[in-house]
């Protein structure tokens, strides 16, 4: 079935080419790019040039680091992104979480003198994996849905929020920050690399 434009919001609900709707209510959901529509509007760029858009380029390629780095990126944060709970969780708890996180790291970083912190490809590759293996034993990967990308144009398919739990990936970080930020290089000068 082919859907009618809107033509109008009059008085009564809603016009199209076709026929006039009389509704109660109008909820505006204008559709959401999840995970890396954000990302995307603005034009990250992380080593070499390469934009954040470009290494994760098909949507399936994308992969982060607890979903707070991405390799190639380095000294950069991201807030609730791609691969951790976000979205399947309270944001104000999951926002906090990583607000406290990142405050916690640069102030251990300004502590012992590291000036470059970068998320190593081979811890990005594990948990991008891991995150990959919980979400297939769920029936989110199994339906199109804004989850999915399935509501932007063109967008390739791609889940991307960790499903394990706000509690375990709350643990998970805090054993990374408690292992010196394990899975992360961190650099204190050009030519003295520390983990």
């Amino acid at each position: 079935m082919k859907k009618a434009p809107i033509q109008e919001i009059t008085s009564a609900g809603i016009r199209t080419e076709k026929d006039d709707y009389e509704l109660d209510m109008i909820v505006f959901a204008t559709g959401f790019d999840a995970m890396t529509g954000p990302l995307f509007k603005i034009d990250i760029r992380g080593r070499d040039g390469i934009s954040l858009k470009e290494k994760w380029a098909g949507g399936a390629q994308t992969r982060t680091y607890l979903g707070i780095g991405t390799a190639g990126f380095p000294n950069m944060f991201m807030l609730t992104g791609p691969e951790s709970p976000s979205v399947l969780s309270n944001m104000m708890v999951s926002i906090e979480q990583h607000v406290e996180w990142v405050s916690d790291c640069v102030n251990y970083l300004r502590d012992n003198n590291i000036k470059m912190i970068e998320v190593d490809e081979e811890a990005e590759n594990a948990w991008s994996k891991h995150c990959r293996e919980i979400a297939e034993q769920t029936l989110y990967v199994k339906t199109d849905s804004w989850y999915m990308g399935a509501n932007i144009a063109e967008k390739a398919r791609g889940f991307h929020i960790y499903v394990g739990g706000v509690g375990v990936y709350r643990e998970i970080c805090d054993e990374v920050a408690e292992k010196g930020y394990e899975g992360f290089t961190l650099t204190a000068s050009e030519d003295s690399v520390l983990n």
